[in-house]
Order: structure tokens, then C-alpha cells, then sequence
């Protein structure tokens, strides 16, 4: 590492989102070591991975990979895209190499790619969980051979070896399967000789772009820059402004413990980071330390098919039916489970906005205080057809419900779309959310080298 240290510019929060080009452009002034994006998250759930389908427009996607990989180029650094098309599978990386060949062909753009896939069979994994090697993350899903059989799509989250090794074999553009957010840009950085700790929970903050800013946002650029001792975080753009308070508050995001954030191999401890003010927009971060765990286990996401969803999207806004809105539900609900006693393999629910539809049964405080409610009517079933079935049949129940002190007879739900019923499609759970044990960080994670334009 220089003495002025290694640079990282975090582009976006979610690559696909949009990247401001002027904060972008100031960014990359800077002369950076490298430009990243994030690609990937489990936060909409297991759908995208079971489906093998983005999170993100892919118009907006080849924008933003365009933008970074000219970028990119002309500097001569390198260009890393963790979890890429979203859930960081096979189908996923497939679709963000189709873009990026796509944008080579555009512009007659020469460069080497480093594809890195971060795929478990289903008979590794089975063989990994006969040995002990698979443990429960959390509330994880139970776990057997069946558990892993029902399950289409499994992926491992790797730290920053396979994108270190991808940079050592001199790629211009590392396209990297499912991958630990900060992995991204501690990569780079460790390889360039920072201190891990350091780099780590550098990382984890430029993941999310702006959001450890004032006004904070996912949506625009972050630089880091990391010297012997300390990282520097300054946004881009001259409207944001980081603090030691915005900094320190984003350390926290998706921690459950405070002081100390778990990676492949390593327990990051934050119990002495200081935060300090170099002037109004910048912030030092300094005292964070990397301790090696005995084993090196990896985090595993894997999901399995969950039958297929039905929506009907409405508001009741009559008073006495807002009053009566218990009975209405209740009362619908029981008559459809009789309808359908023959076939019963599905789930009938109704979520009240305006009362409980956020936290459900954690609600402190499940009352209307308001002069109308919102209503979503969710079915799940087996097939396509008996999930809008059953959704018909208890939209028009609920449409025309005669409940006490009804004054007219057919307007209980108002519909802000026509048709009001939307099926969903194939829906997903996760059934694989575990810790694999591995005696390598490169074993799950082979690194494949593609020449573009040459």
C-alpha cells in the first residue's frame, strides 16, 4: 500500500439502482483503486434465488455496468460486481456476463473477466450435512436429505480470497457470484496491504453507498480511503456530508451484536472503533480489529418452491364496515374454508393496513384510529389456478359481505385496479439458511478468466 493509501468507490447501494453520474464522475476525479457495486441481497427474500430471476430492471442494470466499466477502463483499475443479478446463482451471474458482453459489443471494448461462481449442488451439501459440517444460522429451517432435495437453487457467500485471486490474474472486470457485501471492497484493499479489520469494516459500510451520509441514501456514491491506521469515508456528492454520529449509527445496519459483526473466518470487533470529524464532510474511522475464528464456515442461502400466490389489493372506507371489519374477515374466512373443505392445502390470509399490517401480531397497539383502511387478501396453493380460486371466491364473499348495520349491499371494497385479482405466479421459501464448515475460502468458489474484444 502507497502512503496515501488504497482507495474504494462504492457506487451505488444496489447496482441496478441508478447511479448518479455527476456524483460518480467526482468519484472517479479521486483516482480510485477500484469501483464496486453491490448487486445482491436476501432483503426481498427467496424468491429471486429459487426463481433465478434479477431485483433489478435490467435496462437500468447494463446503464449502470456501462457507466463503471468505461470508467473502469480508461483509468486502467478494476471493476468488481458482488452478488450478481441479485442472488449471486448460476442463472444470475449468467445474466449480468449476457449484459456485460452486451456492452463490449457496443463499444468495441477490450477486457478480461474474472466469473466467479459461488453454486452448492445439492449432493455436495447432502454430503456436507452427513458429515456435520452444516449448522443452523439463526432461526434457520430444519435441515434433512429431503429438506435439500426439495431445494432448486443453493449458493455460498465468499469472502475476499476468490476476488483477490480473480484481481491477481489481471482482471479488468471481476463478476462475482453470491459474495459477502464488504468482501467487495476489503478485497482490493487487504490485497493492496490494509489492515483486515480495517478493510472489513470499511467494506461493510461502502456497500450501501451513501446511506452512512447526511441524508443518507442507497442511491448515490461513497469513497473510502484506507491508510495504515484508519479509513476516510467522504461522499461525492457535495450535497451529503458524513458525521461521526451517520457513520457510527451505520455500523449498526443488520448487526445483531453492537460491538463485533461475523464473516468467513474472522469475528470483526468494532469494541474499541473511534469515529472521528476530519472537517465537515469527512470522518476517520480508526481501532477496529480482525480476530480468526478456529473454523472457516460459510454462510449457505438455499430455497425451495412454495406453491404459487394470488393478491387482490383494496381499501374499505364505509365507517361501519371499518368497524365491523373483524366480523367481515372472520366471517369470510369461515365460509371459504367450508367451501373448500374438499381441498385444503392452502392458506387464506388478510393483512389491515391501517392497524396491523405491518408488525401483525407484534403490533403494541392493533387499532383503527383512521378514517379508512387498506387490504390485501393473500392466497397460496398448491397450483396457479386454486390460489386464484379460492382468491375470487373470497374477494366476492368479502365484496358483498351483509355484516350488522350494513346500509348499502355491495360496496364493502373499494378496487384501485382492474382486474383486482393478481396472481403472483411460483412463490419460494428458504429452506437451506445455514453455516458450512470448508477447509479452503477458495473451495467453493472456482474463478473462471473470459477475454472480451480481443
Amino acid at each position: 500500500m502507497t502512503n496515501g493509501g488504497f482507495t474504494a468507490l462504492s457506487t451505488i447501494g444496489m447496482l441496478g439502482y441508478g447511479i448518479p453520474e455527476q456524483s460518480f464522475r467526482r468519484g472517479v476525479e479521486l483516482r480510485p483503486g477500484m469501483i464496486g457495486a453491490d448487486a445482491g441481497s436476501t432483503d426481498a427474500g427467496p424468491h429471486k434465488l429459487g426463481r433465478g430471476v434479477p431485483d433489478v430492471s435490467r435496462d437500468a442494470t447494463r446503464r449502470d455496468i456501462d457507466l463503471m466499466l468505461q470508467a473502469g477502463l480508461a483509468a486502467k483499475i478494476p471493476v468488481i460486481i458482488g452478488s450478481a443479478g441479485g442472488s449471486g446463482a448460476k442463472n444470475h451471474v449468467q445474466w449480468t456476463w449476457e449484459i456485460v458482453q452486451e456492452i463490449a459489443a457496443a463499444k468495441a471494448l477490450k477486457l478480461k473477466v474474472a466469473v466467479i461462481h459461488s453454486d452448492i449442488s445439492n449432493r455436495d451439501l447432502k454430503l456436507a450435512f452427513a458429515a456435520g459440517r452444516v449448522q443452523p444460522l439463526g432461526a434457520a429451517p430444519p435441515l434433512d436429505a429431503a429438506a435439500i432435495d426439495a431445494t432448486v437453487s443453493i449458493v455460498a457467500q465468499m469472502g475476499v480470497e476468490p476476488i483477490m485471486e480473480a484481481l491477481d490474474g489481471g482482471a479488468d472486470l471481476v463478476i462475482a457470484g453470491r459474495a459477502c457485501d464488504a468482501a467487495i471492497f476489503a478485497a482490493p484493499a487487504i490485497r493492496a496491504g490494509a489492515d483486515p479489520g480495517l478493510a472489513w469494516h470499511m467494506g461493510e459500510i461502502l456497500e450501501c453507498g451513501a446511506m452512512c451520509a447526511e441524508p443518507g441514501s442507497g442511491s448515490d456514491c461513497m469513497l473510502g480511503v484506507i491508510t495504515d491506521d484508519r479509513f476516510v469515508l467522504q461522499p461525492t456528492n457535495p450535497i451529503r456530508r458524513c458525521t461521526p454520529l451517520s457513520v457510527a449509527a451505520h455500523s449498526l445496519y443488520e448487526r445483531s451484536y453492537a460491538s463485533q459483526s461475523a464473516g468467513p473466518g474472522h469475528v470483526l470487533d468494532m469494541s474499541q472503533t473511534r469515529f472521528e470529524a476530519l472537517d465537515e464532510r469527512r470522518v476517520a474511522v480508526s481501532g477496529t480489529r480482525l480476530r480468526r475464528t478456529a473454523s472457516l464456515r460459510f454462510k449457505i442461502e438455499g430455497s425451495r418452491p412454495a406453491g404459487f400466490r394470488t393478491i387482490v389489493i383494496c381499501g374499505i372506507r364505509d365507517p361501519i364496515a371499518v368497524e365491523r371489519i373483524d366480523e367481515m374477515l372472520e366471517g369470510t374466512k369461515a365460509a371459504t374454508t367450508q367451501f373448500f373443505a374438499h381441498q385444503p392445502d392452502y392458506t387464506l390470509r388478510f393483512i389491515v393496513y391501517g392497524r396491523d399490517g405491518v408488525m401483525g401480531r407484534s403490533e403494541p397497539t392493533p387499532v383503527i384510529d383512521g378514517h379508512e383502511v387498506g387490504l390485501m387478501i393473500d392466497v397460496v396453493a398448491p397450483s396457479q389456478e386454486q390460489a386464484n380460486t379460492v382468491c375470487a371466491y373470497a374477494r366476492a364473499l368479502l365484496q358483498h359481505y351483509h355484516y350488522e348495520g350494513i346500509k348499502a349491499t355491495g360496496a364493502n371494497l373499494a378496487f384501485p385496479t382492474a382486474p383486482s385479482d393478481i396472481p403472483c405466479g411460483s412463490i419460494y421459501s428458504f429452506s437451506v439458511y445455514h453455516l458450512l464448515e470448508v477447509d479452503s475460502p477458495m473451495a467453493l468458489f472456482p474463478v473462471e478468466y473470459r477475454d472480451l474484444g480481443h
